[in-house]
């Protein structure tokens, strides 16, 4: 299977879908479109059991949702979508509704519309050192618009969340873990091995067994949340400010790979700057 920005494989079970998408695997349109279509066909394959996501990228698993991403690409991304959730959330709900067990692996930073994506994952893996996650969203001006709002506080709890979109730092492996943002953090020398044998033995399961689990277990209706994330996201969105701020936050280097290593404070010297024009 090749699902180009997706290298795709599959092996006993287990599918690995490696991104890559330089220069710093943004969630543009194209990426978000082949991801919709790799999880819909998995979907229907019963040899499939385990769905372990990775990056090409040591330094980026998923950067944030393409900030250049147009009005008309947006209606693109909506067709056929489910009721009730936007063209950045389908994704997320598409993988929290897999048949099949999710795992990321994520050795390196993902921000924003990539955090939410991980966040909507069953199980995640955090490198030591290498790993971050950060919902940026706030100082360009909007919320997070793809699940965020609803996936962080189902994992962190209501005041960690609150944390974590307002103060839209980079959260390292250790903190995402102690605040129930991803499952563990390990050793960067010990992720692969460690997420290569939990795969192996979930999709070495007896027939049946992952599915009654995760009926047992099923992913939490965040259907009227979503709901009020869209209305609030579209609402920010739609002001100037928010498109000035996006905007200063391209041309200061946003979506480089220089930019990206500090998007945080890449985003607040914009925001500071806006503030003291106004």
């Amino acid at each position: 299977m090749t699902h180009a920005p997706l290298r795709v494989r599959a092996e006993n079970g287990v599918v690995r879908v490696t991104v890559d998408n330089p220069p710093v695997n943004v969630l543009d349109a194209r990426l978000i479109t082949e991801l919709k279509r790799l999880l819909v066909a998995l979907r229907s394959d019963e040899s499939a059991r385990v769905i372990v996501f990775d990056s090409a990228d040591p330094e980026f698993f998923l950067a944030h949702v393409d900030m250049t991403t147009t009005p008309e690409q947006v209606v693109e991304l909506s067709a056929d979508l489910p009721e009730g959730v936007n063209a950045f959330q389908a994704l997320g709900e598409l993988l929290r509704g897999q048949p099949q067990v999710s795992i990321v692996k994520l050795a390196g930073k993902a921000r924003g519309g990539g955090a939410e994506f991980v966040a909507a994952a069953d199980l995640v893996f955090a490198a030591i050192g290498r790993a971050g996650l950060g919902q940026v969203e706030a100082p360009g001006g909007i919320v997070p618009g793809g699940g965020g709002t609803q996936y962080v506080t189902a994992r962190t709890g209501r005041n960690r969340a609150l944390e974590i979109v307002l103060g839209a730092d980079l959260f390292d492996a250790e903190t995402a873990e102690r605040y129930g943002w991803v499952n563990r953090a390990l050793p960067a020398d010990e992720l692969d091995a460690f997420v290569d044998r939990l795969a192996a033995n979930i999709a070495a399961l007896p027939e049946g067994v992952i599915a009654a689990t995760k009926r047992a277990i099923p992913a939490e209706d965040l259907s009227a949340g979503l709901v009020r994330e869209h209305e609030e996201w579209a609402g920010l969105f739609a002001r100037p400010a928010a498109g000035e701020l996006l905007a200063g936050m391209m041309a200061a280097g946003a979506q480089t790979r220089e930019g990206e290593r500090d998007l945080e404070g890449l985003a607040r010297g914009v925001g500071a700057r806006v503030a003291a024009k106004g």
